[in-house]
C-alpha cells in the first residue's frame, strides 16, 4: 500500500532542494542589497585616503608647532630672567632715591626746628603724626592676611586691603602701614598685573597691616565695620587667611613720599 503524502509535502525531486539551499546559503543577502553594499565599500575606499592625508597634515601641523614652541622656551625663560633683574634693578634705584629722601626731610626738619619756635614745633609734630609725614610709636593692632590654600584658591586683592585699611580708620587707628609703607590720605593701593601695590611699590604676601591705636578696643571695633565685616566674609567663604592679634609697641616709619605741594603764609 503505497503512503499517503503528508500535507504540504512536495513531489518535488531531493536533488531541487539541495540546490536551493546551497543558493540560500552562498547568497544570503539580495543580490539588490549586495550591489549597495558594493557601492557603499567603494566609496569608503574612495574616502580613505584623503582622511589619512587629512590626518598626517594635522600631525605635522601639532609637530611643527611643539617643535616652535620646544625652540622659543629658553628665549621666553630669558626675556623673564632679563625683565625681573630690570624690575630688580628699578626696585634698588627707587630705594636709594627713596634713602636719599628720607635723609632730606630729616634734615629740613632739623633746619624747621631750629628756626620754628616751641608751640610752632608742637603743631608741626602733631600734624606730622597724623599726617604720615614723621615716624610714630605706640601700641596698637596688627592684622596679618594671605591667601587662600590652594592652586585655584581665592587671592587678596586691592580691594580687600583697601576695605580692612578703612575699616582701620573707622576703628580709631591713628596711624597704619601696609607690610612697612606708611598709609596716608594720599597712599595708592592698586592692584597691577597679579600683584597689589602700595603707592606704586610692589607688595609681597603675606600682607601685614600695622595700626597704632588702643590695643584694648581697636580689634572689636574694627570687628564692627564694614571692613571687618568683608574679612569675616572673605575667611568664612572664600578661605582667606586673616588673624588680628594686639601689639605693646609698633613703629611705623614716615611716608617719604609724603611732600608739601601747596603752602600760604598766615
Amino acid at each position: 500500500m503505497k503512503r499517503r503524502a503528508v500535507r504540504g509535502e512536495s513531489d518535488r525531486p531531493v536533488a531541487w532542494s539541495m540546490d536551493l539551499l546551497r543558493q540560500i546559503r552562498e547568497s544570503a543577502v539580495d543580490p539588490d542589497y549586495a550591489a549597495v553594499g558594493k557601492g557603499r565599500h567603494a566609496s569608503a575606499g574612495r574616502w580613505r585616503l584623503p582622511l589619512v592625508a587629512v590626518g598626517l597634515i594635522l600631525g605635522m601641523v601639532v609637530a611643527m608647532q611643539g617643535w616652535y614652541t620646544y625652540k622659543a622656551s629658553p628665549d621666553a625663560a630669558s626675556e623673564h630672567d632679563q625683565l625681573v633683574s630690570r624690575i630688580r634693578a628699578a626696585d634698588r634705584s627707587n630705594d636709594d632715591l627713596r634713602a636719599q629722601q628720607v635723609a632730606l626731610e630729616e634734615e629740613i626738619s632739623a633746619l624747621q626746628k631750629r628756626q620754628a619756635d616751641t608751640s610752632t614745633q608742637a603743631q608741626l609734630d602733631a600734624q606730622g603724626g597724623v599726617s604720615g609725614g614723621v615716624a610714630v610709636t605706640g601700641p596698637g593692632m596688627v592684622v596679618v592676611v594671605d591667601d587662600a590654600e590652594g592652586t585655584n584658591a581665592a587671592r587678596v586683592t586691592d580691594e580687600d586691603l583697601r576695605q580692612l585699611v578703612n575699616g582701620a580708620w573707622q576703628a580709631g587707628a591713628e596711624a597704619i602701614t601696609i607690610n612697612g609703607h606708611r598709609v596716608t590720605a594720599r597712599t595708592a593701593i592698586r592692584s597691577a598685573g597679579s600683584a597689589i601695590t602700595v603707592d606704586y611699590r610692589s607688595l609681597l604676601r603675606p600682607y601685614r597691616i600695622e595700626a597704632i591705636g588702643d590695643p584694648r578696643t581697636l580689634p572689636a571695633r574694627f570687628a564692627n565695620t564694614p571692613g571687618g565685616a568683608w574679612w569675616a566674609d572673605a575667611k568664612n567663604n572664600y578661605g582667606l587667611s586673616y588673624d588680628v592679634t594686639t601689639s605693646s609697641s609698633l613703629t611705623l616709619p614716615a611716608d617719604p613720599g609724603l611732600t608739601v605741594t601747596t603752602a600760604r603764609k598766615s
